[in-house]
């Protein structure tokens, strides 16, 4: 297998401004009737990867194939409904008998992501991800061009872009009810990761971990610890690391908060200014820890020009971190939120409801008529691109530029330093040391070469 051709900086930046209306998909030859069902492989299949399994076979739009996952009591009870499915533990076997094989669904830790996705794209299988789409930067590179060279329904996993606030928030930031918007401000309660004490208080069903631990124990029974790690560097197992979600906490599997509720709230602010790749990415939080990511921290992105759409500037606050204005009380003190800022207004939004800010300005305010459609779920939509080759809320176009951005939140808090970054070449062009958090050698026997 050869590396697809790189985007072009212009195709990169278009690729990230696109949103719901990017690629457009090939369909399916064999699910040429609509009574025709789909063909699908599971990969991972326990936690979010059984509720993913669940949704998708709920449809009655597919049949389940082949199954996969590193923890045997997972996959035996998977097994147990789709009798008729293949089973397997290491990914790379099921690669290996795909005639039958429509289209996957991955939904693993997100540090096999990408060695999940890639083999799939390849064949020209569509692919339905689960979020983060990758481990890091580069691995988020490799995703977006193979999945532009495949051409194939895509999607990543944010059930939040399908849902109606995110749509009609996009319609009022897009529509102008807030004029010129110059700040974005991204806040999260959730604290994963290195925690101080009132930080482990506040977040009681996570367990505070400072340090790697020591001592070694014995995997459980059903769990396959060599190839859960898989392109990961070895260690030993400890239960701090599994099940998750304590493995995200640890920069080796997952990267903290921010790769992962960015994922979902990061997109809004994304998907509504129509945003590219950022010039500049800055970082604030406690000292960086070698081996887990901070439960607290925050992070600046600049992003240029876009179109007619002015310069605007991200901020994501995690854990104890806010924006200012919510801290001096200017707005409702929300657990979690986005908050847009512009020359006429602000809005507030988060998962299921908005509001308008100052309340008083806007009593008489006159909605946009609705231009973003209604989803029907990214499940099904991922499902009805796989058949007519209609496009998806969040494709690999869109998602993998996404990521990135995510991704760089934590290169610019590990690296210590203001980012100036080089899309194109994958480069903070002021700090070679960044490069090891851009991307990383897997193990030996893991490859996306």
């Amino acid at each position: 297998m050869t590396r697809p051709a790189q985007l072009s900086r212009r195709d990169f930046m278009a690729a990230g401004a696109a949103g719901s209306l990017a690629l457009s998909s090939l369909p399916l030859a064999r699910a040429a009737s609509a009574n025709d069902k789909i063909n699908v492989a599971f990969i991972g299949v326990g936690g979010r990867g059984g509720a993913n399994l669940r949704t998708v076979t709920g449809t009655g739009e597919v049949n389940v194939v082949a199954l996969c996952d590193v923890n045997s009591r997972n996959l035996g009870k998977a097994a147990e409904k789709h009798s008729k499915a293949r089973t397997y533990t290491d990914f790379r076997k099921l690669y290996e008998t795909t005639k039958d094989i429509d289209a996957v669904v991955v939904s693993t830790p997100e540090h096999t992501h990408a060695f999940a996705t890639l083999p799939a794209l390849r064949l020209g299988k569509p692919v339905y991800c689960e979020k983060p789409l990758t481990h890091n930067v580069k691995e988020a590179r490799i995703i977006t061009e193979a999945a532009a060279k495949a051409g194939v329904a895509t999607q990543m996993g944010t059930q939040i872009h399908g849902m109606p606030n995110y749509r009609r928030v996009v319609e009022l930031i897009q529509s102008g009810a807030i004029g010129n918007v110059s700040e974005a401000h991204v806040w999260v309660g959730r604290a994963w990761g290195r925690q101080t004490q009132e930080e482990a208080k506040a977040n009681r069903d996570i367990v505070s971990v400072t340090e790697r631990p020591k001592k070694a124990m014995t995997p459980p029974s059903d769990l396959d610890w060599d190839l859960w790690l898989g392109p990961a560097p070895y260690r030993p197992f400890n239960e701090v690391y599994f099940p998750g979600p304590k493995w995200y906490r640890w920069w080796d599997f997952g990267n903290g908060t921010m790769s992962d509720l960015g994922s979902h709230w990061i997109d809004l602010p994304f998907w509504a200014l129509k945003l590219d790749a950022p010039r500049t990415i800055e970082a604030f939080g406690p000292e960086c820890h070698p081996e887990i990511a901070p439960a607290s921290m925050s992070a600046v992105y600049e992003y240029g020009q876009r179109g007619p759409l002015a310069p605007c500037q991200v901020s994501w606050y995690q854990g104890t971190h806010k924006p200012q204005i919510w801290k001096d009380g200017g707005i409702p003190q929300w657990g979690n939120g986005v908050l847009f800022i512009g020359d006429k207004g602000m809005l507030l939004s988060d998962y299921g409801k908005h509001v308008l800010l100052p309340e008083d300005k806007f009593v008489d305010f006159k909605k946009p008529e609705q231009f973003v459609g209604n989803s029907p779920g990214q499940h099904q939509e991922w499902l009805a691109a796989c058949r007519d080759g209609s496009s998806t809320g969040s494709p690999f176009s869109y998602a993998g530029p996404l990521t990135e951005a995510n991704h760089l939140g934590n290169v610019a808090f590990r690296a210590g330093k203001k980012l100036e970054w080089d899309a194109a070449n994958m480069k903070a062009t002021n700090c070679p040391e960044a490069d090891q958090f851009i991307g990383r050698e897997p193990r030996k026997g893991w490859s996306l070469a």
